[in-house]
């Protein structure tokens, strides 16, 4: 099935379309999300009913509209306007099937394409919403991640490039760090206060 892997641009495409035939009393509207196998057809058909020529042709219109005012997609090619029976719309990734009611029952595209997964437009909108959810979630998530990542990378630049004060320099001679020169047995000695006597065993 054309899931993750189809553009959501795609997706954005058919809902539109699919609203619109909602908008414009299209029946029974079904989005068809077609097998791998028919990918060379396209990822999805979008399949409605009109009761006249008039309304089919209507619906039509509207959705090259809205598709070129929104997103400046145009359709490949439109075949069957004239009739207004069977008007097809071909936008590569996806088809739209405006059907006459009669037209529909006859050629049954639904049971031509058996693989296929149908979902009404309610169904396909949950979908795609869940879908961006989760997609922005995981941008969230990886961007947070990576302020987390940069954010120690910062402060262990800051640590090792810091400049050594005085204090912390006396402190380390006094402890002995950094090349300071430790005490030999005879300046050990020396430093022993005067009339100190070793204590016999």
């Amino acid at each position: 099935m054309a899931t993750e892997q189809t553009l959501p641009q795609t997706r954005l495409l058919v809902q539109t379309a699919a609203a619109v035939c909602e908008d414009k009393k299209g029946q029974d509207t079904r989005i068809l999300e077609l097998d791998p196998i028919d990918s060379g057809l396209a990822d999805f058909f979008l399949v409605t009913s009109a009761t006249n020529d008039r309304q089919a042709v209507a619906i039509a219109d509207e959705i090259e509209f809205r598709l070129k005012r929104e997103f400046g997609a145009y359709a490949h090619s439109v075949e069957g306007r004239r009739k207004g029976d069977w008007i097809l719309l071909d936008y590569v990734d996806f088809v739209v099937h405006v059907f006459l009611a009669e037209r529909r029952a006859f050629y049954d595209i639904e049971r031509l394409r058996k693989s296929a997964r149908p979902l009404t437009p309610a169904e396909f909108d949950a979908e795609l919403k869940a879908a961006l959810v989760k997609k922005t979630r995981a941008v969230r998530d990886g961007a947070k991640t990576s302020a987390k990542r940069n954010g120690a990378q910062t402060a262990a630049k800051k640590r090792a490039t810091r400049p050594v004060t005085k204090t912390q320099a006396d402190s380390k001679s006094a402890a002995g760090g950094n090349g300071a020169a430790k005490r030999t047995p005879a300046k050990r000695a020396a430093a022993k206060p005067a009339g100190a006597k070793k204590s016999k065993g």
